[in-house]
């Protein structure tokens, strides 16, 4: 787009709670021109009762429908995550860039053949990994990279999160043909991601995993201890059964430790910084806590995918950068059901590349799930 002041015309996929509540009040909240030109469902009536609440000008039931009458610049899907791949393929084979719901898709086979769809210089799809962009993640990362607090040396990733047995009465939970994974993949995918995109590249993963209460197919508790290509090691846990839910990232390096404690995102007060005990008179500024605060949420990371757009740059959070955290819980999984360290994202030619159960044909499983 090389119009500054033309609106930016986005298009929602898929007319479910999290358009509801997390992406409309983000297209809302830019300060940058949008326009909402139209919401697509597979639930006409859902679309159209969507469109009237958020007074969008058309609702549809069919895709490429939408696709042609349209002109979007991008398009938002908030489908269940088995119909990631076939709403991205249609959009950038239409020239629309794509802002896609976790979990990117349901393998790193469907990752790698939606990235084929690309172009060099666009359009691209990026992925919802919001927590990347609150003000304290952006200061770390800044600090890690250039050596601030000394190299990072120990840390915990822990999503425990709950969830009862209604939950997952919603057809495609819990499946691993429908939603991908358990809570590795749908509910600790998001501080895994901050994990890595702090942490830099992992060299090894020893993982167990577990259906300890909830029917279904998938895990209901996995952790893991994962080695990381600095020399720090870190212990992960994903749950949803866990009463008093939170999440907890911590990062313990020479000068400092840093800690975030939240549920579903934060803000600067969410996060403690710890003084090493030969800096005990520090203060969190003096380690370098920012003073900006922008919480984390799809309202910051969407006002950089809209500048990157403007600008014909691939945004953060897309091609390999996306890509990291979905070939992390593939070795995750793979090594939870060998019980043999895993050092590196699974290949074509491994199982766990194209299913994170590790199965060789999902094909005909797939069939049998309607969304």
């Amino acid at each position: 787009m090389t119009d500054p002041a033309r609106p930016v015309r986005v298009a929602i996929i898929g007319a479910g709670n999290i358009a509801e509540t997390c992406h409309l009040p983000a297209l809302r909240a830019q300060n940058t021109p949008v326009e909402t030109v139209a919401v697509l469902d597979v639930d006409i009536d859902r679309a159209r009762a969507f469109a009237e609440r958020w007074e969008i000008p058309a609702a549809y039931g069919d895709l490429e429908e939408m696709l042609e009458e349209t002109r979007a610049d991008l398009a938002i899907v908030c489908t269940p995550p088995i119909a990631h791949r076939d709403a991205i393929i249609a959009c950038l084979q239409r020239g629309v860039s794509v802002w896609c719901e976790k979990p990117p898709t349901l393998s790193l086979a469907e990752y790698d053949e939606i990235a084929a769809h690309e172009g060099t210089d666009g359009p691209y799809v990026s992925y919802v990994f919001q927590h990347r962009f609150g003000s304290a993640a952006r200061a770390l990362r800044e600090h890690i990279r250039t050596g601030t607090l000394g190299a990072p040396l120990v840390g915990i990733c822990h999503t425990l999160w709950y969830r009862n047995d209604a939950y997952y009465e919603v057809p495609w939970r819990g499946k691993w043909a429908t939603e991908g994974g358990g809570p590795t993949m749908g509910h600790g995918i998001h501080q895994m991601d901050l994990m890595l995109a702090l942490m830099g590249e992992w060299t090894e993963v020893r993982a167990a995993a577990g259906t300890l209460a909830r029917d279904v197919e998938t895990e209901d508790a996995s952790m893991a201890i994962v080695r990381f290509a600095s020399g720090a090691m870190v212990s992960m846990v994903n749950s949803v059964l866990s009463p008093r839910e939170t999440s907890y990232l911590r990062f313990d390096f020479p000068e400092a430790t840093v800690e975030l404690t939240h549920l579903y995102g934060y803000d600067n007060t969410d996060w403690t910084w710890t003084p090493a005990p030969h800096r005990a008179e520090d203060t969190a500024a003096d380690l370098g806590a920012p003073e900006l605060d922008e919480a984390s949420s799809h309202t910051a990371q969407l006002r950089h995918l809209l500048e990157d757009l403007r600008a014909g740059r691939r945004p953060e959070a897309s091609g390999d950068d996306g890509r990291r955290v979905l070939g992390f819980i593939a070795a995750l999984y793979e090594s939870a059901a060998t019980g043999r360290p895993v050092t590196a994202p699974p290949g074509p030619e491994n199982p766990y590349y194209r299913s994170m159960s590790g199965a060789l044909d999902t094909s005909t499983e797939k069939e049998t799930v309607r969304v």
